[in-house]
């Protein structure tokens, strides 16, 4: 009886439909029952079939009425593939999105990265900017090759701005190959992050901290302020030497390191990108060695509070003036990277 009336319904609702649906639905059927009657055992669904029945779910309402041979939310499933292999193919052909890194560029990078494994993303990006090659931190990171970073954190500097009247100094001590201590002196100027002066004892005292003061600001070059811990170093003899200079000592508070983070920071990459990897062996060694990485300090290492720039301003290189060429520096610990044209 349920047949019956099914088919006196359907036989209804066809005198109203439309010739052009009825004929669409007439051609579904019979693609269907075309697909059954292939020779193989079991109905295989081409691409032509899935393009058509794609098309169709588009552009006509009813199809799922006529759909027997699977299930629509299968058709459903097919044409959003089509549409993500049809974005695919256009993204794969250049069309749309970033345009790719220059294979030479990838090159350099990791070549940057193998040569300078002390760099990090922002030296490396500074680098490149030095010889006119302009990119992204997340490219660098991308196509750099990755160390496994010491265990010791890195130093911050917690102050946004700098004064240019004033100067930092400090002492740190190296050890050397025969167990004696050596005290290496610096004086750091904030302005550009250049260290004015520097020397190195085995016996320092207040007179001969003091004799580096003079011999750091010569006749009337001393700053109006001086910022210093309160080690006990810096006694009578040195206090009374920076006021006959005209110098204002700011002395920071009792162990707290941060509130002197440039020269404390410029420590730090003293260490991490220089003494941590030699061998001392007496006070002639390690001014030598000092006096290397300074020279690459100032001409070369790009800084971040320096907007990548090194302490005596490096000009910027175009493609024009030439090749590539890497240069070491501190006995090849580091390099820098020129543009050099061929001979």
């Amino acid at each position: 009886m349920k047949a019956i009336i099914l088919s006196v319904l359907n036989f209804v609702f066809s005198i109203f439909r439309s010739q052009l649906s009825m004929r669409i639905e007439n051609a579904a059927l019979r693609h269907q029952l075309w697909i059954y009657k292939r020779k193989d055992k079991r109905p295989e669904i081409r691409p032509i079939d899935r393009i058509m029945w794609s098309w169709l779910s588009k552009l006509w309402s009813s199809w799922e009425s006529a759909l027997y041979l699977v299930k629509p939310a299968t058709v459903i499933a097919w044409r959003r593939k089509k549409f993500k292999e049809h974005w695919t193919k256009l993204c794969r052909n250049g069309k749309p999105g970033r345009p790719s890194t220059d294979p030479k560029i990838i090159q350099l990078i990791r070549d940057m990265s193998k040569a300078n494994p002390l760099w990090g993303s922002p030296k490396i990006r500074g680098e490149l900017q030095k010889i006119g090659i302009e990119i992204a931190k997340s490219t660098v990171e991308k196509y750099m090759i990755k160390y496994r970073k010491p265990p010791s954190p890195t130093w911050r500097a917690f102050l946004d701005n700098h004064l240019k009247e004033l100067v930092s100094i400090d002492f740190f001590v190296v050890p050397t190959i025969r167990n004696t201590v050596l005290y290496a002196f610096l004086v750091l100027a904030h302005d550009r992050r250049r260290v004015i002066h520097f020397n190195v004892t085995e016996h320092p005292t207040a007179e001969w901290t003091a004799q580096q003061l003079i011999e750091a600001f010569p006749w009337d070059t001393a700053p109006k302020y001086l910022l210093r811990d309160r080690d006990g170093i810096y006694g009578l003899t040195f206090q009374n030497r920076v006021k006959n200079m005209g110098i204002k000592e700011v002395k920071i508070g009792p162990h707290s390191p941060w509130q002197t983070p440039y020269v404390e920071r410029l420590i730090g990459s003293i260490r991490r990108e220089c003494l941590d990897y030699l061998i001392v062996l007496n006070e002639r060694h390690l001014k030598r060695i000092l006096s290397e990485y300074f020279s690459y300090y100032h001409r070369y290492r790009t800084h971040l509070s320096l907007k990548m720039d090194c302490p005596v301003s490096r000009p910027i290189q175009t493609k024009k003036q030439g090749k590539v060429i890497a240069f070491p520096e501190v006995g090849g610990l580091h390099h820098h990277y020129e543009r050099r044209k061929a001979a």
